[in-house]
């Protein structure tokens, strides 16, 4: 089976995730894999919050005070890292134009500015809109922060075990979940 991945996301992001206020998270590729396209490394991945780079003017006013609340008893000093959700990819949708994306601004904490930005670096490449199924962990996981961990990368391997499902709570109801995939895909349709 392989270890399980992680995928590094800002902790605002993660939040917005966890608690149902966004379904999706956009990529392009991690700062180190500019050389090559980002992958969908695999479908099942817990998520890793990163605090670091997370920049206040890239969210919707109504969220930048997450980020704060992200940091507070965070210390760039921390051994452990603390993992309370585990997301499956149900659908990757790639945007490749302005006016697709400007139809999601409603269902992403991002102001238009960031999504812009995301769409025009490596322009050939479209960006990845990934429709994710949120679980929050019934039993948070305290991990030591690996040097593998560290640096501008997508995807790291834990070395923990994929999580039963018994463990895992999802953060919409079934309906819920599908009502709001139905209604992106319609929104882009």
């Amino acid at each position: 089976m392989g270890k399980p991945k992680a995928l590094k996301e800002w902790a605002s992001a993660v939040k917005a995730l966890e608690d149902g206020t966004q379904i999706f998270i956009m990529r392009k590729g991690g700062i180190v894999e500019e050389t090559k396209d980002f992958q969908v490394e695999s479908a099942d991945f817990f998520l890793y919050p990163t605090y670091e780079h997370q920049r206040k003017e890239l969210l919707k006013e109504d969220y930048r005070g997450v980020i704060d609340e992200s940091l507070i008893g965070w210390s760039a000093e921390d051994t452990h890292v603390t993992i309370s959700s585990f997301a499956r990819m149900v659908e990757d949708i790639e945007v490749s134009d302005q006016e697709q994306l400007n139809k999601l601004y409603p269902y992403h904490i991002w102001t238009e500015n960031f999504t812009e930005e995301r769409l025009k670096w490596k322009r050939q490449n479209p960006l990845h809109i990934m429709l994710l199924r949120v679980y929050t962990l019934v039993q948070p996981l305290q991990i030591p922060i690996e040097q593998a961990y560290i640096g501008c990368k997508s995807w790291i391997e834990l070395g923990t075990a994929i999580p039963e499902e018994s463990s895992l709570v999802p953060v919409l109801s079934d309906e819920a979940f599908a009502a709001r995939v139905a209604e992106i895909k319609h929104t882009l349709a």
